[in-house]
């Protein structure tokens, strides 16, 4: 087993919480970006592994997120260990960041990044930051929230901004870092890229090449409606990451699950930067099949 190369941390996240975890053959670690279709991913494992639409438990409960500092580390190990099944365990972290185990699945989803980004921009707008603080120990936000510019103006100064990648993780440089590694990876025989636009084109198709992967039972027609975007949409209360309060509404965390809408709110100059950018922060083949 290799050890982690590098620690990530920030006010609710640690990588450093995956150091001695104990895992077992055929576990699958989830491994993607912020609003690049992590709780799909967590739901398309959950049908894939239980069989059954009706989850035992809240998504949450079923698949945490090993590296959140809001709940404890010996928690979330205690709940794994406890688990009779194959377990899918979700994470933020890089795969540079993370124990790789030749008996432990990987699968990363990559969505393009400005759709990537205006989730963040909307989600942004559904967190209760006071809950946030409270849990994880920081200072309670003072005053009123600061006001927000337009999602075209943000949009176009996120595509600017120069940041550490490892620490920015959910920058443009961070993002194309995180995909960059996984990419380099995406021939090792444990290693899985789900691209969310092949999920939104081929639901079914994409849930049965996993579950040939893994070694699973191929789904039937009522586990793929499950997984749907409506469908998950519709039973938000047990699906949505948040069994602590931190959104301010649960439903609006499935806001849309569409695609192309961060590219139609650039202006032709503002999408030549992006173009630009992003071929200084990734290879040309990455690119190509991220953009296509």
């Amino acid at each position: 087993m290799r050890t982690p190369v590098h620690r990530y941390r920030s006010d609710d996240e640690d990588s450093a919480r995956w150091t001695g975890f104990p895992f077992r053959a055929g576990d699958i670690v989830i491994s993607t970006r912020s609003k690049s279709g992590t709780t799909w991913m967590q739901m398309i494992c959950a049908l894939l592994v239980l069989r059954t639409p009706e989850l035992p438990a809240p998504l949450t409960e079923l698949s945490p997120w090993l590296d959140w500092l809001v709940e404890s580390r010996d928690a979330v190990y205690g709940r794994l260990a406890a688990q009779p099944h194959r377990r899918f365990i979700k994470t933020h972290t890089p795969l540079d960041g993370v124990p790789i185990d030749p008996r432990v699945h990987y699968v990363v989803v990559a969505r393009h990044p400005l759709d990537l980004a205006v989730s963040l921009y909307h989600q942004a707008a559904n967190l209760d930051r006071a809950r946030l603080a409270e849990l994880t120990g920081q200072p309670a936000p003072a005053g009123p929230p600061r006001a927000r510019p337009p999602v075209e103006r943000w949009l176009s100064s996120w595509v600017d901004r120069e940041v550490d990648p490892r620490a920015e993780l959910d920058s443009l440089p961070g993002v194309l870092m995180h995909l960059s590694d996984a990419w380099t990876r995406r021939h090792e025989p444990n290693v899985e890229l789900v691209h969310y636009d092949d999920l939104l084109a081929d639901l079914g198709g994409e849930m049965r090449r996993l579950a040939d992967r893994w070694g699973l039972p191929a789904p039937g027609s009522e586990l793929v409606e499950a997984a749907t975007f409506g469908r998950m949409r519709e039973r938000a209360d047990r699906l949505a990451p948040d069994t602590l309060g931190v959104f301010r509404d649960r439903q609006a965390f499935f806001r849309q699950g569409a695609s192309g809408q961060g590219r139609d709110l650039l202006d032709g100059a503002a999408r030549a930067r992006y173009e630009a950018r992003t071929a200084t922060l990734a290879p040309p083949d990455l690119l190509t099949w991220l953009h296509r």
